[in-house]
């Protein structure tokens, strides 16, 4: 009996598979599967299942998007070994048949992180939209890692929306945070000032502070925007 679940799904693609000698396909599967054995080794056996797909791998993550993100990232360092690898990150709907859950998976999940990996060129890594969201949803702020990195069509013309690793969106936006928090500090002491200088009972407390404060605030939000 198929049972459906949502998961995250790491498409590894080895560039050009098909087109390789059996020698050389033979030499690359083996390094392909060391690299999975390796970076999947911090997540449980019970929250991965790993599958053979025709020209790479697909490793199906349970309930962890950050560590489904970290395992492609370092998959990728493989290319440096001479490996020509890419990733496709996707979260989405799967089956599973057979006692151990990974005999006869089938679902969008699969199919659209082989399609994302097939837009990447090696060592680059994509992710869909969905997976972003589903980042966002576990980890709220570590989606800003995954920048907007265009739409793309598939063979079967359906589009998707692909992001990929955005180094400096962390850093910046921690920048971001420290100007906003500088200016509502110089806010609130503007504001303290303003209301040690005003008649005393002539201006609640919290509505005055709010006044005084709010044209700074707008300030920062426009340029927190902008940014």
């Amino acid at each position: 009996m198929p049972v459906s679940l949502v998961a995250s799904v790491v498409f590894l693609k080895i560039q050009d598979f098909a087109r390789r000698p059996a020698s050389e396909q033979a030499r690359m599967r083996a390094q392909l599967h060391a690299v999975v054995a390796v970076t999947a080794a911090e997540i449980d056996p019970a929250g991965r299942i790993v599958l053979d797909a025709s020209d790479g791998a697909a490793i199906v993550v349970l309930d962890d998007p950050r560590g489904a993100l970290r395992l492609a990232q370092r998959s990728l360092t493989a290319v440096a070994a001479g490996l020509p690898l890419s990733a496709g990150v996707n979260h989405g709907a799967l089956q599973l048949a057979g006692r151990k859950g990974g005999e006869g998976m089938t679902g969008d999940g699969i199919a659209v992180a082989a399609s994302v990996a097939q837009f990447a060129a090696p060592p680059r890594l994509l992710a869909s939209r969905s997976f972003r969201d589903a980042l966002a949803d576990v980890a709220p702020g570590a989606e800003v890692s995954l920048a907007p990195a265009g739409t793309f069509t598939d063979a079967g013309l359906r589009a998707h929306e692909i992001y990929s690793p955005d180094d400096g969106a962390l850093a910046r936006r921690g920048r971001r945070y420290a100007l906003a928090g500088l200016a509502l500090c110089v806010a609130l002491v503007g504001a303290g000032a303003a209301l040690r200088a005003s008649a005393p009972g002539q201006q609640p407390l919290v509505d005055l502070v709010l006044e005084k404060a709010r044209p700074y605030w707008s300030e920062l939000v426009r340029k927190v925007g902008n940014r």
